[in-house]
């Protein structure tokens, strides 16, 4: 079973961001964050457990986004997999399934990690904030989509000294995902030829185009 489209439905497309201050709070370092960073580039790992913590699925990737609503999300192991935000819309292309997933920026984003890390300022209003002080040596914030259809009851942004590190996501049956980043580069530029699709010949569109 694939659990990749989970996580692709989540768009969770997180930069870099270096902190200046060692102490300040996750909601300070989120706040800094949507303030400071652009563009990113980097890399990720991603593991999901189910309700009784079992790992169920390890993958990895690449990432790169331009705020607000534009990112490239590839997952190289173990399916291939490409989500792509064009500014308009959000593709997801299953290479192994030769289809493609198409809709509208705005609905697909919602009360998203997406809108939280790649959208505008004004995307924090969709979350509650809260503190939650310091684990495993990173500073934590937790937001609460306040749209109960959001498909996740809670998000968690770890921050260390080099900024962004981690990042948790609790769906509404108890599913985790967990995500870590590396090689992680805070506004670099980014070719705007990434986030432009074209679905390839012969794959099938479904959705909103």
């Amino acid at each position: 079973m694939r659990f990749l489209p989970a996580v692709a439905a989540a768009l969770c497309i997180v930069p870099f961001i270096a902190m200046g201050n060692v102490r300040a709070s996750g909601v300070e370092r989120l706040n800094q964050f949507m303030t400071a960073t652009i563009t990113a580039t980097g890399e990720f790992e991603q593991r999901v457990f189910n309700r009784d913590r079992k790992l169920i699925q390890q993958s990895r990737g690449t990432l790169a986004f331009a705020r607000p609503g534009k990112f490239r999300w590839t997952y190289s192991k173990p399916y291939p997999q490409v989500i792509v935000g064009d500014g308009a819309r959000v593709w997801v292309y299953d290479e192994d399934l030769n289809q493609v997933t198409v809709r509208k920026l705005g609905q697909a984003l919602g009360a998203t990690p997406a809108a939280l890390l790649a959208g505008s300022n004004e995307a924090l209003k969709a979350f509650a904030l809260k503190d939650e002080g310091a684990r495993d040596a990173l500073e934590w914030v937790e937001a609460i989509p306040r749209d109960k259809e959001s498909g996740f009851e809670r998000i968690r942004l770890g921050f260390g000294l080099s900024g962004i590190e981690r990042m948790e996501l609790v769906d509404a049956f108890g599913q985790t995902t967990e995500l870590r980043f590396t090689g992680l580069q805070r506004n670099p530029r980014v070719d705007p030829a990434l986030f432009s699709f074209t679905p390839p010949k012969g794959a099938d569109v479904v959705g909103d185009r």
